[in-house]
């Protein structure tokens, strides 16, 4: 089915900051408009969202793959089970291009059943909604938490999840996630779902790291490095990525002799040794 062009989400700066600022909006120089429309590369992911409208599911991760004109060699593939349900944890060293590219080849080798536990901002994208289990700690959906994320596990699909919940950090020149969410462990022994590691290989700018950094040091709340994130997967264009793909890990492994905070760092060990 077509869609009309206005009924697509697209990204507007001025709206935002209308809706964020109120009546205060008027005192936003048109100087810091234009910064933001260049980072968020606005005019260039709209023309996108507008070409691609008609596509949904893995029909829209393709597009976006052809867009951002990114491949990924993938190794391990023959660790991929064929049968059943299963819960894949990545490392997560870019914010976009990672999340896209795992998407693709997950989704196109299991007919489309996988899904994201992801951010709900993310349900705005049309073409990604279908693939998408909205999850949000916070504001109004922060209590239905537990029960979205237990609806997902008891699906029947393969679930797809960055236990980090945010984009890999730089400390002393190494590039890696923080401490994973024990989430993964907890879920996939209750609904007895093998857990297959990922491990996705790429980095962003330095100026990136830099500033998240800067912020995760003055501790503030807002993550003002995500708002480059679009930035950052621009950058990240033109490029081939690696994939490798480990052996599944039993359910049964995450037994009483870790916590399962302590298994989630042992699965983590494990994706950053492939």
């Amino acid at each position: 089915m077509m869609m009309k062009e206005e009924s697509i989400f697209l990204i507007n700066i001025d709206k935002i900051i209308e809706e964020k600022a109120g009546k205060k909006a008027k005192y936003v120089p048109g100087l810091l408009r234009r910064y933001l429309k260049r980072i968020v590369h606005q005019d260039e992911l709209n023309e996108f969202l507008i070409e691609s409208k008609d596509k949904v599911g893995v029909d829209f991760l393709e597009a976006c793959m052809g867009f951002l004109d990114v491949k990924v060699d993938v190794f391990g593939k023959e660790n991929l089970p064929k049968e059943g349900c299963f819960t894949f944890v990545s490392n997560h060293p870019l914010g976009g291009v990672d999340g896209v590219a795992l998407g693709y080849i997950l989704g196109s080798y299991y007919d489309g059943n996988v899904r994201y536990l992801v951010n709900d901002l993310l349900m705005n994208l049309h073409g990604l909604a279908p693939l998408c289990i909205p999850i949000n700690k916070t504001g109004k959906q922060s209590k239905d938490f537990p029960k979205i994320v237990e609806q997902g596990f008891s699906s029947p699909n393969n679930i797809i999840m960055f236990p980090a919940g945010i984009c890999s950090r730089r400390h002393n020149g190494i590039i890696k996630d923080i401490d994973w969410k024990k989430t993964f462990v907890t879920k996939s022994v209750e609904t007895r779902r093998d857990v297959v590691p990922l491990h996705f290989e790429g980095q962003n700018s330095n100026w990136f790291y830099n500033l998240a950094n800067i912020c995760d040091n003055l501790g503030l709340k807002i993550n003002v490095a995500m708002l480059y994130l679009a930035d950052e997967m621009m950058k990240n264009r033109h490029q081939t990525f690696k994939l490798t793909i480990g052996k599944p890990i039993p359910w049964e492994t995450f037994d009483k002799s870790k916590t399962p905070h302590d298994w989630a760092q042992y699965v983590k060990d494990i994706v950053y040794k492939l």
